[in-house]
């Protein structure tokens, strides 16, 4: 099934940037009678087959939302347990993703992850920064309007301090002072587990992102689900505003 599905793949028309919002783990360990940590840890196998997927596909940006500001307020021993998890799994996968020209990035408001966490973000980061492969970016203590807030702050200093106008600001200049200025927009968002929202995740990047969302939840959505989503992406007509008979003109 993974064959066929990768062969009727147009390589010409692929997604440059996908963006996942890893949803469904804890949903799926309770169904098992497991606890929500259970759930945590499974999805991180998917993390790794959607990952060699892109790889293997070409696509250029990947960002799995994988932690967000308001998941700092899950019980404590949930949010204790997925700290833990963000490091070990750093720690092991970071070998594959040098071995497989991987690059790391993150974004989100890092302060405030424990030290231990950051600091082992930050040893990742260093160690796959000359990989030249598939962009791998992590939101992590990330949400848009946090992000969203944090550039009209960093604007408001510029003006304030006489090195902008308020005339200077639009698209392009706010898009400079987002966390993901040197990343592509997505061009395909896609939600596992169910819900069919984008939970405050790159609000304005998506704006013109094709939405796919489907009821598996993260730790069974493994690479025929990531290509089916692929395949989905690329049977839908990318308007920008235009009309049909505009796109097929050129």
């Amino acid at each position: 099934m993974e064959k066929s599905l990768q062969y009727q793949i147009d390589p010409a028309r692929l997604p440059r940037h996908v963006a996942i919002i890893m949803d469904g783990n804890g949903r799926w360990a309770q169904e098992k009678g497991e606890d929500r940590l259970y759930g945590h840890y499974h999805g991180v196998q998917s993390v790794r087959t959607v990952t060699e997927a892109a790889t293997e596909l070409g696509i250029e940006y990947l960002t799995l939302y994988a932690f967000s500001t308001e998941n700092w307020d899950r019980p404590s021993a949930e949010v204790a347990g997925l700290m833990q998890l963000l490091i070990q799994t750093v720690r092991k996968e970071v070998p594959d993703l040098c071995k497989n020209n991987v690059r790391l990035h993150v974004i989100g408001d890092l302060e405030m992850l424990p030290d231990d966490a950051r600091q082992e973000m930050q040893e990742a980061l260093a160690e796959t920064a000359g990989n030249t492969g598939l962009h791998l970016i992590l939101a992590l203590s990330y949400s848009s309007r946090w992000e969203l807030n944090r550039a009209a702050r960093l604007i408001a200093q510029q003006v304030a301090a006489g090195k902008l106008q308020p005339e200077d600001i639009g698209k392009d200049l706010l898009g400079r002072y987002l966390t993901t200025a040197d990343y592509p927009d997505p061009e395909l968002m896609i939600r596992t587990g169910g819900e069919n929202r984008i939970s405050n995740f790159l609000l304005y990047q998506l704006a013109y992102a094709e939405l796919y969302f489907t009821d598996i939840k993260w730790p069974d959505f493994n690479k025929e689900a990531f290509l089916t989503a692929i395949g989905a992406y690329q049977t839908r007509e990318r308007r920008f505003g235009r009309t049909g008979e505009q796109v097929k003109n050129g």
